[in-house]
């Protein structure tokens, strides 16, 4: 799917408040580890998570997906009432029903006319939410568009640390809950529009995608436990992305006389190994990635436009630069786009 008038006008995140590293989990779990056998720091040493965010506790997705969407409004310079339609694509939401797009909606007090929903598809979802809004804008049905996603790790990784915490607990517990674990909290949103009316924006030339279904049951998620075969989850996530590269790269025109043209790579970092090996496999140059899992972990959907909001704070981003964004769900589905910055 190629894009000729779409362009992200502004983009903004909010990053949680409060810093709670893997060694002070591991430190919750100490018998637990004990008991099993395994290392105190199996956490930050398998992941290469040091840390994660939380909100204050009881904060709901809305409110900090309403406060990065106030951000990004502000710096887009338009009138609110201008928005044609708002996605919310978090994993987290406030309630089953209504959307959380509804509560945001109101939040920012948006108008009547402006559609609002929710769009689920894992970890992919706001690559998903940037396709289905471009495509109404490259209809003309829409002339701006936003794009909000608020995630929060605190409720369902204290409520695995409790059930990890009990005597009953066995090896195989620990492990089909540790990718829970690494998740991460932080909201961000984003105002895309028609390109002719944002010629300051940058360019959002299209988006490819693949599936591979057959892999749905590698990852299960429930408001407070998420039961993920993590290692199956890998392999079969680095061969979707492989396949899905190489449709990007002859769409997109990412190497041309066998020169890479990619001047940023924007990954949705689930932890340090699959970093690693998905750009051990994709032969990604890693000094063209802003790397944050780090210190914020998984962020579920909103990890991908926070490493582009992040990267374009650190000055990695220039006119004209062009950059891959890049991202897997638990599907298995897997979209790759560009933005022309």
């Amino acid at each position: 799917m190629h894009y000729k008038n779409v362009s992200i006008l502004s983009l903004a995140h909010i990053d949680a408040p409060h810093r709670v590293t893997s060694a002070e989990i591991a430190g919750q779990l100490a018998q637990t580890h004990e008991r099993l056998g395994m290392r105190l720091d199996v956490l930050e040493s398998a992941s290469g998570i040091v840390a994660r965010r939380y909100w204050d506790d009881g904060v709901q997705p809305s409110e900090v997906a309403a406060i990065a969407a106030e951000k990004a409004l502000a710096e887009s310079g338009i009138d609110r009432a201008r928005i044609g339609m708002i996605v919310n694509t978090s994993v987290c939401r406030d309630y089953i029903e209504p959307s959380t797009a509804c509560l945001v909606h109101n939040r920012l007090g948006l108008s009547p006319d402006c559609l609002n929903f929710d769009l689920g598809n894992a970890c992919l979802a706001f690559l998903s939410g940037m396709q289905v809004v471009s495509n109404m804008i490259e209809r003309g049905q829409i002339d701006y568009g936003l794009i909000v996603d608020g995630e929060t790790a605190r409720f369902v990784q204290q409520a695995t640390i409790e059930r990890l915490k009990r005597p009953e607990t066995t090896t195989t517990d620990f492990r089909d809950q540790f990718a829970t674990l690494t998740l991460g909290s932080g909201a961000v949103a984003m105002v895309l529009a028609r390109a002719d009316l944002a010629p300051e924006g940058h360019r959002f030339t299209g988006v490819v995608s693949l599936a591979a279904t057959e892999h749905s049951a590698l990852c299960r998620g429930q408001v407070d436990q998420m039961i993920t075969d993590s290692k199956g989850l890998l392999d079969a996530g680095l061969a979707l992305a492989a396949k899905t590269f190489e449709q990007a790269k002859n769409e997109f025109g990412w190497v041309k006389d066998g020169i890479n043209q990619v001047d940023e790579y924007v990954l949705h970092q689930v932890s340090g190994t699959h970093t690693s090996l998905l750009s051990q496999s994709l032969k990604l140059d890693t000094s063209k990635m802003l790397a944050i899992f780090p210190e914020y972990g998984n962020i579920g959907p909103a990890a991908v436009p926070i490493v582009l909001s992040k990267a374009a704070e650190a000055g990695r981003l220039s006119k004209g630069s062009r950059v891959a964004l890049m991202g897997i769900g638990s599907g298995l589905n897997c979209s790759m786009a560009e933005v022309v910055w």
